[in-house]
């Protein structure tokens, strides 16, 4: 017999002799279907290790000074793309008149042929289409009274119906159809306005804005700031047999990148309707309007949000605001992660010749006369103040939170390891109890049958 080693005494797990120990059919039994739940349970365990979730946190915004992108895709079927113009301003006083950068005008098909695309077209200053190249180089066009546009392809000149449309517009005067105007006679520009009269246009691309209370809608004519008041030039919109309307469709918009595919998946069982965080809520919507007089407004309330993917810190590259980056990168960092924003919004609509809503109901509302038809779209943040006698709304900010979406495992590995040791021991512990009992309860029969014997 060997030496007893000193740790002979410290043995917690005591040996039987061969000869003691009794192999039954029942204990065969067991041990398979334990050794089946064991694998079970363990494969359970491993795939619960390698599933990311979204863990969602509220922190307070920090950043300063940045600025927002924000990509539309918005069809309007009934209003041809020459007329339509894009526009863009703050709270800070920083206006962008029709957006000449990173849009693309899409001139559609009237709904009478099927509302197919005719032709695409990108939106920027001096476009090769626009340019007078075959005038002779010493030409210099009037701009009739007005101040040529300071970004003129030629300094102090009006050499395109462009420019002294812009011109115009610079000086608060309206434009129409451009009679008398040489360059657009020459470009047969009321002629091409009339041809476009029945079709539509889709306008998608990216803005770039101030973080800040601002607004930005697609409304008819050339824009221009007369005083305090932001003007648009209706004389082509309105002057017209042609019936006109601001009926539209908004295939996509949202702030800043979109997050990713599989989001919602990541987020479980909290992935509810109303818990949907990386849907954006007026894709999709349609609204309709046979009057020309009539204006749409979306009063938009903006949350920064932040995702990070899982292992985002090892390869961490702080993130910077990069004001030059190109339009549709904004928000985009080299480690994968996304500073974008969720939104929640409040639509309304009225009729411009003002009346109230007795077709639908509703008789005490009533609208005020005038405006701009078109489409808006505000972006605030809202703060409910309450007062001795009454609760009101005050546009703020963008929000001072923030939501930080964080990809992680819902266990670590030492987690991972106890549990597979709680699975092994568990199963094989009730495993034992199991087989103990048939054991003993298979020999009580047995001995009972031998006495009845």
């Amino acid at each position: 017999m060997p030496p007893k080693s000193r740790f002979t005494r410290l043995d917690a797990f005591t040996k039987t002799v061969e000869d003691a120990r009794v192999r039954t059919t029942s204990g065969g039994v067991v041990t398979i279907v334990s050794l089946i739940v064991v694998l079970f349970l363990s494969w359970g365990e491993w795939a619960d290790y390698r599933r990311v979730v979204i863990h969602p946190e509220l922190i307070v915004d920090k950043g300063r000074g940045e600025r927002m992108e924000i990509h539309l895709n918005i069809s309007f079927p009934r209003v041809p793309c020459e007329l339509l113009t894009l526009d863009v301003m703050d709270v800070s006083g920083e206006q962008q008149h029709g957006v000449q950068h990173g849009v693309k005008k899409t001139r559609l098909r009237p709904q009478s042929e099927g509302g197919g695309v005719i032709e695409s077209k990108d939106l920027s200053l001096h476009a090769a289409d626009e340019a007078a190249a075959h005038l002779d180089p010493a030409y210099c066009g009037p701009c009739y009274g007005a101040i040529a546009p300071a970004h003129a392809a030629k300094a102090g000149c009006c050499n395109t119906c462009e420019e002294v449309r812009e011109a115009y517009a610079q000086a608060s005067w309206a434009f129409g159809k451009g009679e008398g105007v040489e360059q657009c006679e020459r470009e047969h520009y009321a002629e091409r306005l009339d041809e476009q009269r029945q079709e539509g246009c889709r306008i998608e691309g990216g803005l770039r804005v101030n973080k800040v209370i601002g607004n930005f809608h697609i409304a008819p004519g050339r824009s221009f700031s007369n005083g305090n008041m932001h003007v648009h030039d209706l004389k082509n919109y309105r002057e017209t047999t042609t019936q006109h309307s601001f009926t539209h469709e908004i295939h996509s918009l949202r702030f800043g990148p979109q997050l990713p595919a599989d989001f919602g998946k990541k987020l479980g069982n909290k992935n509810m309707p109303w818990t949907d965080h990386h849907s954006n809520p007026l894709d999709g919507m349609k609204q309709e309007t046979d009057a020309a007089e009539f204006n749409f407004m979306y009063f938009i309330k903006i949350v920064p949000t932040s995702y990070l993917p899982l292992g985002w810190e090892k390869k961490y590259s702080a993130y910077r605001e990069n004001h030059a980056a190109e339009l549709g990168e904004f928000g985009q960092s080299p480690d994968g992660t996304l500073e974008t924003h969720q939104y929640s919004v409040t639509s309304h609509k009225r009729s411009l010749l003002g009346g109230d809503d007795a077709a639908e109901g509703h008789q005490e509302r009533e609208h005020a006369h005038g405006g701009i038809p078109g489409v808006f779209f505000s972006y605030i943040s809202a703060l409910f103040v309450r007062t001795s006698t009454e609760l009101t709304l005050k546009p703020q900010d963008i929000s001072p939170m923030k939501v930080v979406n964080r990809e992680e495992r819902p266990k670590s590995f030492l987690g991972f390891v106890a549990g597979l040791c709680a699975i092994v021991g568990g199963t094989l512990t009730v495993a034992a109890a199991v087989d103990r009992g048939l054991f003993e309860g298979t020999t009580r029969l047995k001995k009972m049958r031998s006495k009845d014997l």
